[in-house]
């Protein structure tokens, strides 16, 4: 299964890029990981919103299941994530397109095209972070899914 991780901002921060390609090396032994950014927009915040999210959806294909990350949506443990995940590759979807918004996150319409809204936290993160948590959280239910003794319950 193909797995796209859209995210709005710039390139990976030194700080925390090791991590992040790390987490991808080791999912891509699993999934084909492909991430695409998004250059913010610069406009002010709904304006900002509305460019973003029409050029998320612009990228986004037909069939394709879309999970969106928003500190509103569905809080889930790693077990379930692994559930939720192994539920996509056994359902025969070939791409699952994961969407981090922008600062000011993304619009109704582009809500609305989401399989899964999947809250990390009621807390807010930086984007850097939310990336990196959100690869090592797909790793690890990657793992889960394996049987593997990455995870400890």
């Amino acid at each position: 299964m193909r797995l796209r991780i859209i995210s709005v901002g710039k390139k990976h921060d030194p700080a925390i890029a090791g991590a992040i390609n790390d987490y991808t090396n080791r999912l891509s032994r699993t999934l084909q990981v492909e991430w695409e950014l998004i250059a913010p927009s610069g406009s002010p915040e709904s304006r900002a919103r509305k460019d973003e999210s029409d050029r998320i959806v612009q990228r986004l294909k037909p069939q394709e299941a879309v999970w969106l990350l928003d500190e509103r949506g569905t809080q889930v443990s790693s077990s379930a994530l692994s559930q939720r995940l192994d539920m996509l590759l056994t359902s025969g979807t070939g791409q699952c397109t994961i969407i981090i918004g922008g600062a000011y996150g993304v619009d109704g319409a582009l809500r609305d095209k989401a399989d899964f809204v999947w809250s990390l936290s009621k807390l807010v993160f930086p984007h850097q972070i939310v990336r990196l948590l959100v690869v090592e959280q797909l790793y690890r239910a990657t793992e889960i899914r394996r049987g593997s003794s990455y995870h400890h319950e």
